[in-house]
């Protein structure tokens, strides 16, 4: 861990004691976890004190967790909360990166919107409901901005399948977007064919390369 982070782990603990829930380095930055009902208050303390000084909200995204830790067809092992919210945010006076992640419950994942504190916040909203159905109050424009209007769903979730649930096209005799149940079929995938040459075998030598 470095001083940087040493001291501002040091600061945060100070300053929001018995606020957030747990405050560690995750690939070499700071993260805190928060509770929702906090989350508004911390932000703003974040962005206007002088010690903090996250005046950039450089990323907004939602996790499903469902599946983390998980592989092919093992039982799940992950234990917590399905879902979170997670705000990356940089200081350019003080020259620091902070992320901060806020729980959300299962079957209803919902937290107050970030737009009155970072306005960047209104676009990263939209995408995080969009895709993973996180729903964000006082967001003044909450619609999908990926996915079209009639779209089912919220394909980022780990349950959506791969397929989705229908497919859309033009209909050059009614004049409009039609949906229909989907019909793409089911791909198996093959072994790739690794072929033992140049392209592949980085320290090959000259005489293995040319077929000597």
């Amino acid at each position: 861990m470095t001083d940087t982070n040493v001291s501002l782990q040091e600061r945060l603990q100070a300053r929001f004691s018995g606020q957030i829930l747990a405050v560690k380095t995750e690939l070499n930055e700071v993260t805190i976890e928060v509770a929702d009902d906090t989350l508004r208050d911390i932000c703003l303390a974040l962005r206007d004190e002088e010690a903090f000084s996250y005046e950039i909200l450089i990323d907004l995204c939602a996790v499903d967790y469902q599946a983390y830790g998980q592989e092919d067809d093992e039982e799940p092992v992950w234990t917590g909360k399905r879902f979170a919210v997670v705000y990356h945010l940089l200081s350019v006076r003080n020259n620091e990166r902070l992320r901060v992640r806020v729980w959300l419950d299962d079957a209803a994942p919902r937290v107050v919107t970030m737009t009155e504190v970072w306005t960047a916040a209104g676009w990263y909203e939209r995408e995080a409901f969009d895709l993973y159905g996180v729903m964000f109050d006082g967001h003044p424009d909450l619609r999908r901005i990926l996915t079209d209007y009639g779209f089912i769903g919220h394909p980022f979730r780990k349950d959506f399948p791969l397929s989705g649930h229908v497919e859309m096209r033009y209909d050059a005799d009614k004049g409009r977007v039609v949906y229909e149940p989907v019909s793409i079929e089911t791909r198996i995938n093959q072994p790739k064919v690794i072929r033992h040459d140049h392209r592949y075998m980085g320290m090959a030598s000259n005489d293995e390369v040319s077929g000597a």
